[in-house]
């Protein structure tokens, strides 16, 4: 069922969801903060971009002209909804399209910053995939893989570009290996956990293209639920859309 909800608890962004397909989640919006954003981004590209979570998050950092990519026609749908009831059709434009096909639509390294919140788990005959279609695509490497999500980032980034990513833990050996393969070098890493008590389930990784071979830095733990006052009110800033840099 399509219904307009608040992107989280920002009041000032609405965002078309339907239960059926794919929903945002928390992912989108730590990702959204992570991100890094200087006074000299001026164009931005959020590879699988579902119904636009991320480039509505990133309007309340930015001016920059913001572009996402989604292959799936019905999430493509929502999010040019979103866009249009947000008012943000001058600075957010969108593509239905296979990443692959990236090339097609915009200029080799004419980007100052990709994100994006792939599909987390590995698609084979072990894999427990939703029954759903648009739910498996988003979920599983079935359209494309971690390889094909930063292979396209690094024909799109600038020299001294950003790429920042949201995904599983037990996925970071691929993600470094595979953003090196590619020219992109590790920067910052962030651990997030559900709570204190639990191990991380996400974790946040930003690299730049044609970086420096040193320089990687562990940031401090992200609590989502923290139990006690460590960082709660950054997730709560998070959630509102309001970023101290």
């Amino acid at each position: 069922m399509e219904e307009i909800h608040e992107l989280l608890g920002i009041p000032k962004i609405k965002i078309y969801q339907n239960d059926e397909l794919n929903s945002f989640s928390v992912d989108s919006m730590i990702l959204g903060s992570f991100a890094t954003i200087k006074k000299s981004t001026k164009r931005i590209l959020d590879l699988g971009t579902g119904n636009a979570p991320i480039p509505l998050y990133l309007t309340l950092r930015t001016d920059a002209k913001i572009f996402g990519v989604e292959i799936q026609q019905e999430l493509y749908k929502l999010a040019v909804k979103s866009v249009k009831i947000n008012m943000k059709e001058e600075q957010i434009n969108l593509i239905c399209d296979d990443l692959k096909n990236i090339s097609n639509h915009f200029d080799l390294h004419s980007f100052d910053l990709v994100v994006s919140n792939p599909p987390f788990f590995k698609a084979n005959e072990d894999s427990h995939i939703n029954p759903n279609e648009v739910k498996a695509i988003a979920r599983h490497e079935i359209k494309a893989n971690l390889d094909d999500f930063i292979k396209c980032a690094s024909m799109m980034l600038k020299n001294g570009g950003f790429l920042s990513i949201v995904h599983r833990p037990d996925r970071l050996s691929d993600i470094i290996c595979t953003m090196r393969k590619y020219k992109i070098e590790p920067k910052r890493i962030r651990f997030v956990y559900p709570d204190e008590y639990s191990e991380s389930n996400q974790v946040l990784v930003e690299g730049i293209y044609c970086g420096k071979l040193d320089g990687l830095k562990i940031l401090k733990p992200l609590y989502i639920h923290p139990k006690i006052d460590i960082n709660k009110d950054e997730i709560v800033d998070i959630y509102n859309g309001e970023q101290k840099e």
